[in-house]
């Protein structure tokens, strides 16, 4: 018969990493929606950008049972992050940079309405940085093998040493891990500046199918914008950026994160079927 007590102990540990993680974590209230938050700062939580309402009033509930408005100091739907200022909350999670291995265990710790909530999980993926869909740059893909109730986004995830290597969000058909090195890249630009910046091009764009790929085609253009300035109509179809096939409209999207604020790019386009070519510097997008 096996030791009995490998298995306390091992269930000891994980009942200690969620009692360390616990005194973090708060549920976030918005208009219809129930999800988890952290402390990230004193007087700063972090959630699930996609588990946060649009409008109405936010409270945040911490572990002691206070109940607290909130408000939102900037949001990231590309990476899923955002970020609110409450006032309270005096321990804030410690994040790990460590990225763990595939097979690792991982705990999910969360808190519905107000209580914490937990749930064993692998990471049953772990490579390196990705594009979101929306075209966030994240540092690593983690998955998990368990499915997320809706109040645990927003939740933080440890390793079994019990240290937080990032938050548990709900992806397509699968659970995924924004780790702890992106949310301290987006979170401390969001309590600066309040938003991220993303790259403008001032057009909108619908997937066109062509003999040797797809381009984009402009269906409507912003005046003002740099797509106008650049001398592009509606009507053209973009093709490649930097000689580079665009691969389609979100391809092409993806391709203005952050750093291409003000770069100056090569635009290949068919007008009327003859090829045309713009320089084009890249705006900011407005923000919302």
């Amino acid at each position: 018969m096996s030791d009995p007590s490998v298995l306390v102990s091992f269930s000891s540990t994980l009942t200690a990493a969620v009692a360390q993680a616990a005194p973090s974590l708060v549920s976030v209230h918005s208009h219809r929606s129930r999800a988890t938050g952290f402390l990230w700062k004193p007087g700063l939580v972090v959630t699930a950008d996609e588990a946060l309402a649009d409008e109405g009033d936010i409270a945040v509930l911490f572990a002691d049972g206070t109940e607290k408005p909130a408000t939102i100091a900037g949001r990231d739907h590309t990476t899923d992050i955002a970020l609110l200022r409450v006032d309270g909350g005096a321990a804030p999670a410690h994040l790990t940079t460590e990225v763990p291995e595939l097979g690792a265990l991982a705990l999910i710790a969360a808190a519905d309405q107000g209580t914490p909530v937990a749930a064993l999980a692998m990471i049953s993926k772990s490579t390196g940085s990705w594009r979101s869909l929306r075209g966030g740059e994240i540092e690593a893909r983690l998955e998990l093998d368990t499915r997320l109730r809706r109040s645990s986004e927003g939740g933080l995830v440890l390793n079994a040493a019990g240290q937080a290597i990032g938050m548990a969000v709900s992806g397509p058909r699968r659970t995924l891990v924004i780790p702890s090195v992106t949310i301290r890249r987006v979170a401390s630009r969001l309590e600066t500046h309040g938003r991220i910046a993303r790259g403008y091009l001032g057009i909108g764009m619908q997937p066109v199918k062509l003999d040797d790929g797809v381009g984009a085609m402009v269906m409507s253009i912003d005046k003002s914008g740099p797509a106008a300035a650049a001398g592009l109509r509606q009507g053209d179809i973009i093709v490649a950026l930097n000689d580079e096939p665009i691969g389609g409209v979100r391809a092409l999207m993806r391709k203005l994160g952050p750093d291409s604020v003000g770069a100056v790019v090569d635009i290949a386009a068919l007008r009327g079927g003859e090829p045309v070519r713009f320089a084009l510097t890249i705006g900011e997008r407005p923000a919302p």
